[in-house]
Formats: structure tokens, sequence, C-alpha cells
């Protein structure tokens, strides 16, 4: 299959992820465009892409406008509420596109980038990387192979360790609803993702609770101080305290947030103004930092969801039973774990995951990308997705926080159908 030609657009953590799978598989993608606003990023991302001059841009719409630009594809990894316009435009102008995760953090948005992809025959394909691991496809392939029997209830915990919650949902990008979106759509839509995919059938009721419960002002420590650098009577006792986590010297995450110049000393003095040197109980932020989802799916099996921020380690854990047999498992960088205990026998199993690569998000960054380039080469695989398929996680977001908000439980044929009504098409949801 030939190479395809393709543009980065955003040169930020996620960007220059994919971006290295041109580096280390150029007969599958070429890289010849970058659009990226900030300078640093910017030249990080073309020290490691020779990029023609011509297909260097500022930013999308200079790519857009742009009589040089020549590809077939676009990775887009603009901030979540650039998704909607950059997309919409790159879709009209004949890209097939591979967009970051969320869609879009409008539930309008979602169901207009569906049918622009569908009006305009364009490959629109969702980053919802879970389902293209090495664990998650092995976790499938015993649910589908019965050897659970018939699935009864499925517990799933997304345990968002404390410190990636105070650094991107207090401190960070990811902290405000109205920059980015509800808390449970940006960090939970691949979740709800993996489990459709794996369960193959549609959710019928939904409920959520959840709330902004600990990171608020009145539950500062007494002494706490605006920002971190302000002299803190309680820096040594804080798990959140900021020149701890951030003024040190490397590179990656999430020192990087802070200030690309890899010295303790550069980020000490960025940290007297940056967002991410105040107080975890002193921010604008206002997402949930735990949320639980309750799902009855069309067989009338149980799934429950739930998003916790004050996770000791970085995990997903879960448990699924069903008339054979009980599932355990643990996908974490520490080590991937898939246990099956059998009823009848009392004999565990364990199954095996075998890594394919050292790509993000135990292989899935590297895997969503071979599956893009595959379906553009007219060979798609068993894990690729339509922007139709990805739209049923994101209508399950909205659902469930309809319901947190309003107490509810909600039927989601009536919100599918509603949600398309209020889009414009009745007949959408097909």
């Amino acid at each position: 299959m030939a190479a395809v030609d393709t543009i980065v657009v955003g040169a930020g953590g996620r960007g220059l992820a994919y971006g290295r799978f041109a580096n280390e598989y150029p007969r599958e993608m070429r890289v010849v465009g970058l659009a990226e606003p900030d300078p640093i990023r910017r030249q990080r991302f073309l020290s490691e892409h020779k990029v023609a001059q011509a297909m260097i841009f500022h930013d999308w719409q200079s790519l857009l406008a742009s009589s040089s630009q020549r590809a077939t594809a676009i990775i887009n990894c603009t901030m979540d509420r650039m998704h909607y316009a950059s997309t919409m435009k790159m879709l009209d102008a004949g890209y097939d596109v591979l967009l970051e995760k969320p869609m879009a953090p409008v539930l309008g948005e979602n169901l207009g980038l569906v049918q622009k992809a569908e009006e305009t025959g364009r490959l629109l394909q969702i980053c919802h990387v879970l389902r293209y691991t090495p664990f998650w496809q092995a976790l499938r392939q015993v649910v589908q192979s019965g050897k659970l029997g018939r699935v009864i209830s499925v517990s799933h915990r997304e345990n968002l360790a404390y410190y990636h919650m105070a650094h991107s949902f207090v401190r960070g990008n990811w902290r405000s609803e109205a920059t980015s979106g509800p808390m449970i759509l940006s960090k939970c839509c691949h979740d709800f993702d993996v489990l459709l995919w794996i369960l193959q059938q549609k959710v019928a009721y939904i409920q959520s609770f959840g709330s902004l419960i600990h990171f608020r002002p009145e539950n500062a420590p007494e002494g706490a101080t605006e920002r971190c650098t302000d002299g803190c009577a309680v820096a040594d006792t804080c798990k959140y305290e900021a020149t701890k986590r951030y003024a040190r010297d490397g590179e990656g995450w999430p020192l990087n947030a802070v200030s690309y110049i890899p010295t303790g000393a550069a980020r000490l003095e960025r940290l007297k103004t940056d967002w991410y040197g105040r107080c975890v109980y002193h921010c604008d932020n206002d997402v949930v930092d735990h949320q639980s989802v309750n799902m009855e799916m069309e067989d009338g099996a149980t799934v429950s969801l739930v998003m916790n921020g004050q996770s000791d380690e970085e995990c997903r854990t879960m448990r699924w039973d069903g008339t054979k047999a009980t599932l355990y498992g643990k996908f974490s960088a520490r080590g991937h774990e898939i246990r099956v205990h059998h009823h009848m026998s009392g004999q565990v199993e364990d199954v095996p995951v075998i890594a394919r690569d050292g790509s993000g998000h135990g292989g899935g960054d590297y895997g969503i990308l071979r599956s893009f380039l595959n379906s553009l080469n007219g060979a798609p695989d068993e894990s690729a997705s339509t922007a139709r398929e990805s739209l049923e996680s994101h209508l399950l977001v909205f659902a469930a926080e309809e319901s947190r908000l309003n107490k509810t439980v909600v039927d989601m044929d009536e919100f599918r159908a509603r949600a398309w009504i209020e889009a414009g098409d009745a007949e959408g949801e097909r």
C-alpha cells in the first residue's frame, strides 16, 4: 500500500505523538505539512520532520486558504472547541480527517460533523484509541468468543490519578466546560466507545450522578495561598504543590505544559504567572471531579462506568460477569492484566496481552493511525469506525450530562430522536 501524504494540524502532545508514526513507518505515512500557531511547538515538530516551507502554516485557516496545500489527509489535533469549525472546512476542502477525540463539545456539532462527512463522502475517523490497543482487542475477543457466556453485568472504572486530575482538569486546558466541554466527554468518550464496541449493542436507558466536590475554595487548607510560589504555609503537606510537581529538569508530560525550556529554574519562573502555578483550590475550574454512569443495555444487561479523580494510580479496572465466567482486568502503564475465572471448573485463566509497539495509550496511538491509513488504502480493519459509529459514544455522554444535571433517567431512543430533530434532520438517526 502507498504511503499517505498527511498534514498535521496542531503540534502539541497529540500531534507530536501521531507525527512520529511517519518517522517509524515511512512506507505507510508521510508528513508533508504542518499548521501550528505556537512557534516553539512548530519548531519542535519541524525538527523531527522535513516539511517544505510552502507547507508550513500558522493555523488551519491559512492552511485551507493556501494554493500550495497538497495532501490526502489531515490529522486534526486542535483544541476541542476548534474541532467543529476546522473539521467542517477540512471535509469541504476534500480531505479525509483523523480527528482527536472528542468530536465536539456541543451536541449539535457532533451530528453536524457526521452529516458533513457523509455528504462529502470523506472519511472522518475519531481517535478513540482504546479499541486499537492489544489489551482491549484481547478483552473483546474473550467476550465475543462466548467464554463468559451471556454478559449480565459490567463494572468499568476510569481511575484518574490525582496529579493528572489536578494538571488537566483543575489547572489545565480541560478545567472549564465553557472552554473545553464536560469532563466525562473530554476523558471518557472513548471508554463509552470501547464498551459499545465490545458489547455490540446500544444503550436503552442511562442515569448519571457527579459533581465538583473537592477542588473548591472552601476546601483549601488554612494558610494556603493563591499560588504555590507565594510562600504557601502548607506546601510541605500538599500533594498538589506545584513547584515539587513541575519545577524540575527534564522533558515530556507534564513538564512541557509549563515550559519547553527543560530546566527547573525556567519552569519555576513560569509558575509565578502560569496556570500551573495556581493553588488547586483557587482555580477557575468548574468540571466535575467524580462521576458515575449507570446504563441498561438493549438486552437488559447493566453497565456502570465510574470516573474518579482521586486515584493513586492512572489505570482502568474492570469486571465483566457472565453466565459462565467472570473477567477481571487492569489496563495500566505499570502492566496489563486479564484474568477469566471459570464458574464451573474454578479454573483461573490468564489471557495474554501481546504488545505490538511502544506507542502511547498501550499501543493505541499507532493503532488508530494504522487503521485510518488502512481505510484510506481500501483495506479497513475490524476496529475501524466511522463518524456515525463514534457519534453513539458522544450521545451517551450528553445524555449522561442531561441526567446528572436534571436528576433523571434518560430514554436513549427518545434522546437520539430529539438530538437529530434539534440538528434539523428528523431522518438522521438510521
